[in-house]
């Protein structure tokens, strides 16, 4: 499982042996069974963690019980809860496995320290944060600008390889839509 990681951090960060063994040293290789939770509202997200397979999901489910989800993770992309990790404080998310899964966990206080005595890992991850960032604030565009055809549109482009994993009521929550407003504006789509 590791060999995979270790692939994506030599292409991605251009990290040499004696770095990627460092990394290895405090890696946790875990298997999630489909519907298997990774964390749960209301624990404390202490890793880091990097998908090698599967898919993986983000989510709160409100007042009314119903699920909204935040964001999905497959191969090679990082997930978390990036308040709880931060802050210590209590998960208001939920992160499940949509299909059996590979990972990797790298506990905080390891996280830190690798980013302290690897340079080049801190610039990769500093890095992916950025990018990151720049996607919560396209999202947040996409919700309060786009319209749900556009919104669609753009998630088959930018998520082709999600779109064909997931199921369609999970990608209507993800676009803050209702499946059935979905299915329409999937008809259309596909009829054009």
């Amino acid at each position: 499982m590791f060999e995979a990681f270790e692939k994506y951090l030599k292409e991605k960060a251009d990290l040499d042996a004696e770095e990627i063994n460092a990394v290895r040293a405090v890696s946790m290789e875990k298997k999630v069974r489909k519907r298997q939770y990774l964390l749960q509202n209301g624990d404390v997200c202490h890793n880091n963690c990097f998908i090698v397979k599967g898919c993986l999901r983000m989510y709160t489910v409100g007042d009314d019980g119903v699920e909204h989800i935040l964001r999905f993770a497959v191969e090679n992309w990082w997930i978390s809860d990036r308040e709880s990790y931060n802050n210590g404080s209590p998960s208001k998310c939920n992160i499940d496995a949509l299909e059996d899964c590979e990972v990797i966990l790298i506990d905080k206080p390891d996280f830190l320290n690798l980013l302290t005595t690897i340079p080049k890992f801190k610039n990769f991850i500093d890095s992916l944060l950025a990018r990151s960032y720049d996607a919560i604030q396209n999202r947040v565009m996409s919700a309060i600008s786009y319209t749900t055809e556009e919104r669609y549109q753009n998630f088959i482009t930018r998520f082709p390889d999600i779109f064909n994993r997931v199921p369609l009521h999970m990608i209507a929550s993800y676009l803050g839509v209702s499946r059935e407003t979905l299915s329409r504006v999937r008809s259309q789509y596909v009829n054009k």
